[in-house]
């Protein structure tokens, strides 16, 4: 069952990843880059800066912690499952398109790219009030655009982002429901 899921990956790796164009690379390289979205990040920012005023702060502060998290532990989870890059599987890399040759490090499970993505966009689901709609669909679209860039680049397998996203929603909502309590127990308005 495992190597017919397996096989599955790869065959739809193999079918996204081979849907190209020189426009496409661009596009994906820098939709990939994670400097092209400070200003997102900052209008993000600036939003619950305007709505929340001071108490923003017990929102955005937390995110640094978020990210370290959704970053450090998929990390540690490449480096333990230890599952070859498409672009380094020795099976595999003749049919890889690379976009400027970029291949990462040797792991590829889970997605770091995917994890921090969809971490970001499920904490601000689960901390801001539903006002936040229009920007909380902007951000999935987002994440899911910073996931399938991945796999276009040639780095994951549709399974490490996929894993990626799966992770970095569990770490948002584990972080989002300590923080409430934390802010209940003292008696704390955030939003």
């Amino acid at each position: 069952m495992l190597s017919s899921l397996e096989n599955i990956d790869r065959e739809l790796f193999v079918f996204l990843n081979g849907m190209h164009n020189t426009f496409a690379d661009w596009v994906m390289y820098y939709a990939s880059e994670k400097w092209v979205w400070i200003p997102l990040y900052l209008f993000i920012a600036l939003l619950l800066i305007r709505r929340y005023g001071v108490k923003s702060l017990y929102i955005i502060l937390p995110v640094s912690l978020l990210i370290l998290g959704t970053d450090q532990i998929s990390v540690a989870i490449k480096n333990e499952i230890a599952r070859y890059r498409p672009c380094h599987n020795l099976d595999l890399m003749q049919l890889v398109h690379k976009v400027e040759n970029h291949c990462g490090g040797k792991f590829g499970f889970v997605s770091s790219h995917s994890t921090n993505a969809f971490g970001l966009f499920a904490y601000l689901g689960f901390m801001i009030d539903k006002r936040f709609k229009p920007l909380l669909i902007v951000l999935f679209f987002w994440a899911c655009l910073q996931a399938y860039s991945r796999i276009y680049l040639g780095v994951h397998y549709p399974a490490d982002v996929i894993g990626g996203a799966i992770l970095g929603i569990t770490i948002a909502f584990v972080l989002s429901k300590l923080l409430k309590w934390i802010y209940s127990k003292y008696n704390i308005s955030y939003v």
